[in-house]
């Protein structure tokens, strides 16, 4: 069983904390983006991404790495500052977001920049995407996991139930979903929406077996993605309880920060968050 050390959880809080600061330097050369979704499934993609993948930023392609798939394509803000902290490009890539021929468009384009594994963005999708390659690595015999992000808004498409029953089915113990449970989609509250409540119970009832995490606890996060399979022969879920747009005092939890047109107002608010954040993060490594 493996158990994260406190000064590891302190360096990926940094790494998670340069990450929000990258999503902030997109939001400024674009001027708008989906940065709630961003900011509540960012502590996840760093960890998944520093801690626990197998992964070469150098070769992106390699064969024995394990795959991640952002399901909720929207959330890409996140996907983009964690790929560009890790070193899979240069980090001057991310002042062309929102811009003609930009290589990080609203949705990834696994054509457009390293270390994308799936164009995704078409609600739903996600999940069966991740089926198939957590299959065809059982198939090829490796040992390669898969990782797939997920929104609790997109969990109203029925692809994503058909994928569930079929990951138990196949008995994908390779294969950990992560639902972004932070309540908000874009246009209300995820129970007034289309309510799945209780998630775990549902997630459950296809098969899999099925964790309650707090989505900004990264000592949690790792330790669930680290030691899976939780039960041998049976896909495991995630479920993240997070905060739409954390990080942001003024956004947090709130619907109208699904998409943020920021002005400049917001933006100082937002720096001078992040600073703060950092100066305690600071503090509590010394």
């Amino acid at each position: 069983m493996y158990i994260l050390p406190p000064d590891e959880k302190l360096g990926l809080e940094l790494k998670a904390l340069a990450a929000r600061k990258n999503v902030l330097r997109m939001i400024k050369a674009g001027a708008a983006g989906h940065v709630g979704g961003a900011l509540s499934i960012i502590d996840t993609l760093t960890a998944l991404y520093f801690k626990v993948m197998k992964i070469d930023p150098n070769n992106p392609k390699w064969a024995e790495r394990d795959r991640f798939v952002l399901s909720a394509g929207h959330k890409c803000l996140a996907l983009y500052a964690v790929l560009a902290e890790a070193g899979f490009f240069e980090k001057d890539i991310l002042d062309t977001y929102g811009s003609l021929n930009s290589k990080m468009p609203g949705h990834p384009d696994m054509h457009k920049l390293p270390g994308i594994e799936s164009n995704t963005g078409a609600l739903g999708h996600g999940l069966s995407i991740g089926v198939g390659m957590a299959l065809g690595i059982g198939v090829d015999g490796g040992d390669q996991k898969v990782f797939v992000a997920m929104g609790d808004g997109e969990l109203a498409e029925g692809s994503n139930w058909e994928a569930a029953a079929a990951a138990s089915h196949h008995r994908l113990d390779n294969l950990m979903a992560f639902v972004d449970r932070n309540r908000l989609q874009i246009s209300g509250p995820t129970v007034e929406v289309m309510s799945y409540e209780p998630l775990d119970e549902r997630w459950k009832s296809f098969g899999w077996e099925v964790q309650i995490i707090g989505a900004h606890d990264m000592k949690a996060i790792v330790e669930s993605a680290v030691n899976f399979p939780a039960v041998p022969g049976k896909p495991t879920c995630i479920i993240l309880d997070s905060i739409k747009a954390k990080g942001l005092s003024f956004a947090e939890g709130k619907v109208e920060y699904h998409y943020w047109k920021a002005n400049q107002e917001e933006m100082a608010k937002a720096d001078k968050d992040l600073t703060e954040i950092e100066a305690r993060l600071i503090c509590k490594g010394n």
